[in-house]
């Protein structure tokens, strides 16, 4: 058996938002991110806005109201924003890239915070200091031989952008988007070999939390993915001239196309399909690099006109990527009822009666992780990226001062064994591995702490209190073992 390949690229993920922190130092810009509070699973993130009148007000972080006439999206006093401070990367990364290096990492899968390039994204000039930051990051990374993977737009950007024009539902952000990928191109090129451009772009639809917009119906959306393809693109063609060993992929939450039907009637098995066309439309546009026609007929039936320059076109066709990268946490069901097809974009879907759930309600399904790695390379034919994969979970001190988490554990000895066979069975070309997060970090979803997914403990509660002292679970030295077998030893 052929098992994993030489030189797969083990290591973990994270994204700024949730990780780093920092987020007024260095001349760093605020970030839609920054105006997000906290939540739990039954009272959702909100973001704080505040009226023309002066007045404040919290609205939901996924899809709220239009922005009124003269109000602006900005903190507030009173209200907690983990992003802030987060588990501060910022301040600890020469700590955590050590503890990477003992890990065995091959690579790091990261982003890089746009408005600390660019505080406003305005700006004509860059900001150095944020530079200088994570040159001292990459540094790092190399010193311990791991290799970065860098996305460039992780549900973040710079707030001053979604209060002048609404974000991505506006065709300046194109531009503004090259500006600063062109600067982090041209100071990394000898750094960042591995670009992703748009973290799960599928997920557009988590509006304000993802996008950083402020406008929400389908136009809106339509217009707004249209324009993050042309922007992916131009990244593409502009990263391959200024260092053609670039290698740029797009990143896709591959749990949205891993649909069940709910039942085998042909109406259920229909919707299925549905649902997953709905999310690998993203997929095909950047893979592909032209519209396919069922979402073209879709808009159609839909009555949505999406505006196209004339150069659009080739620009998508001459942009498409290197490689596929995929998040996968959970498989979800679909159902045709009362002539509607269930699961709106938001919906995580029914809970499936033959898997296991977290406590989140997060279907556990490691053969559906080796479905989606065939399906999605039979569709395309690209080397596949695993940037996330994990299991969120409560994890407890015990008396001996440790966290014991063989849950965790077994989660990942699962879906790391279907990933092999996805590998030695399917045929499948995965090049690598980054779990997420492989130190606790703020949940994006519900903004928590107490939903962790490191190998690494960091003590900080669900409102920002705690050391942040870092230690290891016992799954550390396990991930430690597995990538020290190169994927061999799971026991």
């Amino acid at each position: 058996m052929m098992g994993f390949p030489k030189g797969f690229l083990w290591g973990g993920a994270t994204a700024a938002n949730q990780y780093e922190g920092g987020w007024d130092s260095g001349g760093r810009g605020p970030a839609n991110s920054d105006v997000i509070t906290n939540g739990d699973p039954q009272n959702g993130r909100m973001a704080t806005r505040r009226l023309a009148d002066g007045t404040v007000e919290t609205v939901t972080a996924m899809r709220p109201d239009p922005l009124p006439d003269g109000a602006v999206y900005d903190t507030a006093p009173d209200h907690y924003y983990p992003s802030h401070q987060a588990t501060d990367f910022y301040h600890h990364f020469r700590e955590d890239i050590a503890l990477m290096g003992e890990l065995g990492f091959k690579t790091y899968r990261m982003s890089i915070s746009w408005s600390r390039i660019y505080p406003t994204g305005l700006e004509e000039t860059p900001n150095e200091e944020g530079l200088a930051f994570y040159d001292a990051v990459f540094d790092e990374l190399h010193k311990y031989g791991i290799e970065p993977m860098v996305t460039l737009h992780h549900f973040e950007v710079p707030l001053a952008l979604s209060n002048a024009f609404g974000a991505w539902q506006d065709r300046r952000m194109v531009e503004l988007f090259l500006k600063f990928c062109e600067t982090v191109f041209r100071r990394y090129r000898d750094k960042v070999r591995y670009w992703l451009t748009f973290n799960e772009i599928n997920n557009l639809p988590f509006g304000f939390l993802a996008s950083g917009m402020t406008r929400f119906d389908p136009q809106a959306m339509a217009q707004a993915a249209h324009h993050q393809f042309v922007a992916s693109a131009n990244a593409v063609r502009l990263g391959r001239q200024i260092n053609p060993d670039f290698r740029i992929g797009c990143m896709l939450a591959a749990s949205r196309v891993t649909v069940y039907p709910k039942t085998c009637a042909p109406e259920d098995v229909q919707a299925a399909w549905e649902a997953a066309c709905r999310n690998y439309f993203y997929a095909d546009v950047q893979c592909r690099g032209f519209y396919p026609s069922y979402q073209l007929q879709y808009y159609k039936r839909q009555g949505i006109q999406v505006q196209m320059e004339p150069e659009d076109a080739q620009i998508l066709r001459d942009g498409c990527v290197d490689f596929i990268s995929i998040s996968y946490y959970r498989s979800t069901l679909a159902a045709r009822q009362q002539g509607k097809q269930s699961g709106d974009p938001l919906n995580l879907g029914e809970p499936n009666p033959y898997l296991p759930c977290t406590e989140w309600g997060i279907t556990i399904d490691p053969l559906g992780f080796r479905i989606v790695l065939h399906n999605l390379y039979d569709r395309y034919g690209l080397p596949i990226m695993v940037v996330e994969n994990g299991l969120g979970a409560v994890d407890t001190v015990a008396e001996d001062g440790k966290v014991h988490d063989p849950y965790r554990i077994d989660f990942y000895r699962t879906h790391i064994r279907a990933m092999k066979d996805a590998i030695e069975l399917d045929g499948v070309d995965v090049m690598g591995y980054t779990p997420w997060g492989w130190i606790d970090i703020v949940s994006a979803g519900t903004g928590e702490m107490r939903k962790r997914y490191g190998f690494v403990y960091v003590d900080m509660d669900d409102t920002g209190h705690g050391t942040l002292a870092r230690s290891r679970k016992d799954s550390f030295a396990w991930y430690k073992k597995v990538i020290a077998s190169n994927g061999e030893d799971l026991d």
